[in-house]
This record gives C-alpha cells, sequence and structure tokens, in this order.
C-alpha cells in the first residue's frame, strides 16, 4: 500500500514568510542556527522556526517595541507566544497557522523597521517603498 504524500505545512509557510521578508529592501536570507533568517545587512528581522527543537510551532520569531510581546501574547495567545532564546529580548513568535496574510506582513514589516539601520530605512522612504501585497492564503 502506497504511503500518504508528507504534508509540506511548513514549506507553505516558509515560503509565505520568505516572500513578505524578501520583498523588504536590502533583505537577505541565510541559514542561522539550522533554521531560514532573514537579515537587512548584518541584522536579523525575521526567523521561521518549523517546529524547533520539537516545540510543536510552525512560527516566524520577530524583534518587538518594548512592552509589544506581553501585550500580543496577553490578546492572543493561539497566536503568539515567547520564543526560547529571544523571547527574553523581547521577541515575539507568531504561530503561522493562526495568522492572515496581510497582519503577518505587518509584523514583519515593523520588525524590519526595528532593525534596519538608518540609511536603509531613508532610501526604503525615498523610493515609496511599499510591502507587496502577499497572494491570498487558500
Amino acid at each position: 500500500m502506497a504511503k500518504p504524500p508528507k504534508s509540506d505545512i511548513g514549506g507553505e509557510h516558509l515560503r509565505r514568510v520568505r516572500r513578505i521578508c524578501t520583498a523588504m529592501p536590502e533583505a537577505t536570507e541565510k541559514l542561522s542556527h539550522g533554521e531560514p533568517t532573514f537579515f537587512v545587512r548584518k541584522k536579523v528581522f525575521a526567523m521561521f522556526a518549523n517546529n524547533h527543537h520539537n516545540d510543536g510551532h510552525i512560527a516566524v520569531w520577530i524583534p518587538a517595541p518594548p512592552g509589544l510581546q506581553a501585550m500580543l501574547i496577553h490578546e492572543a495567545p493561539e497566536t503568539f507566544f515567547k520564543p526560547p532564546y529571544v523571547g527574553v529580548r523581547g521577541w515575539v513568535g507568531i504561530e503561522l497557522d493562526s495568522i492572515g496574510d496581510e497582519d503577518l506582513a505587518s509584523h514583519i514589516h515593523e520588525a524590519w523597521r526595528l532593525v534596519a539601520p538608518k540609511t536603509v530605512k531613508a532610501a526604503g522612504a525615498a523610493s515609496a517603498f511599499r510591502p507587496r501585497r502577499p497572494a491570498a492564503r487558500r
């Protein structure tokens, strides 16, 4: 009997995160700590996490402004969580099954804005940067 096809949920979510992250000015991707990680120059603004150390999350970890992590987790614990390692520095984990593309793009753009050097932000503003709207989720 043939095995059922393997689920590509993690791959679908990675493509979604990649599409949003790579729309940011000067964004690059490379593996860091075994996971796809997105940088603006040499600073991380998003890390994809596919069941990291079997934690059950298919998520993206992003830096958040002071105080936002606790508020998001309190208001929507099914969507937001405190990720290991970087959570103590205010980063927030976003459960990708629980958030739409528009809201996800907004959070990722804010994370990019928090870490991008002033010169990159200024260049992005000068070119009237607008994140590309991702295709609708199925």
